[in-house]
């Protein structure tokens, strides 16, 4: 990926980018994870090129939302765990330096200074709900659902879900998304608030059209005064314990609990 001499945008081909998709046409910026063959799980140069992205489209005075999303037909499913299976497993320290990538990507992300929207055209697992989370606002397609599996899969999730699912649907139903590991139906997640609305496949993207134009309308110091403000709980929350998630994660990372677990999942794949 190429670096900027100063804080002033580039047309996405000149990124380098390859694990996402980068468009921009203004007022909407566009950035589309582009993994589909592992249902755009990720992994580390993905987390950068999302982080790259989203700090380009925070310098682009032309683009007024940010919308994420992709491709083919998950949104995410999280973390790469043949990744992890191969790379940091027994490996605390690396482990510990790939989880300062998500938490990068998360910080650029949430700190973009514009409106973002989650276009949710598939299933959000693990790390891509807690992605999704990170956006102001989220459409998604009504046969999808969201799962969170961590307590299967040796990971916590404390990269978003276990600092913000309490604020966004109450401390009960949150415990009950984290701990029972089921699928959250989309019309259920829009009810309990964890995405705004659900919506079929054929109307996802005139969906996103009529938010995208709603927010592009709003006056563009103000609404990203009023988005930190509305960061606050988020940011709070998500400040008072990740780095302490980054360091426990890692160290878990030399347990048996994470690597049985794992290697389990993926005899089954």
């Amino acid at each position: 990926m190429s670096q900027p001499d100063a804080p002033r945008p580039q047309a996405p081909d000149e990124l380098g980018l390859e694990r996402i998709l980068y468009e921009k046409a203004p007022p909407r910026a566009t950035i589309t994870f582009n993994r589909p063959e592992v249902l755009n799980a990720f992994d580390f140069r993905m987390l950068r090129e999302i982080a790259r992205a989203c700090e380009d489209a925070s310098w682009d005075d032309e683009i007024r939302v940010v919308v994420l999303t992709g491709a083919g037909r998950a949104f995410s499913v999280g973390a790469d765990l043949k990744s992890w299976a191969d790379d940091y497993l027994g490996n605390p320290n690396e482990y510990w330096k790939w989880f300062g990538a998500f938490k990068d990507a998360h910080d650029r992300l949430r700190e973009v200074g514009k409106p973002t929207l989650a276009r949710i055209n598939g299933i959000a697992v693990g790390g891509g709900n807690e992605l999704q989370m990170a956006c102001d606002l989220a459409v998604m397609v009504d046969d999808a659902f969201i799962r969170h599996v961590g307590p299967e899969h040796g990971s916590v999730p404390a990269g978003g879900a276990t600092q913000w699912l309490t604020i966004m649907v109450g401390d009960r139903r949150a415990r009950e998304i984290v701990l029972m590991c089921e699928e959250l139906p989309a019309p259920k997640a829009a009810e309990w608030g964890l995405v705004n609305w659900a919506v079929p496949a054929a109307e996802l993207d005139a969906k996103v059209d009529a938010v995208v134009e709603n927010l592009a309308r709003k006056l563009p110091q103000t609404t990203r005064y009023a988005k930190q403000h509305l960061n606050f709980w988020k940011d709070f929350a998500w400040h008072q314990t990740i780095n302490h998630a980054r360091d426990w994660l890692a160290l878990s990372m030399a347990t048996e609990e994470p690597r049985k677990a794992i290697e389990k999942f993926l005899e089954k794949k």
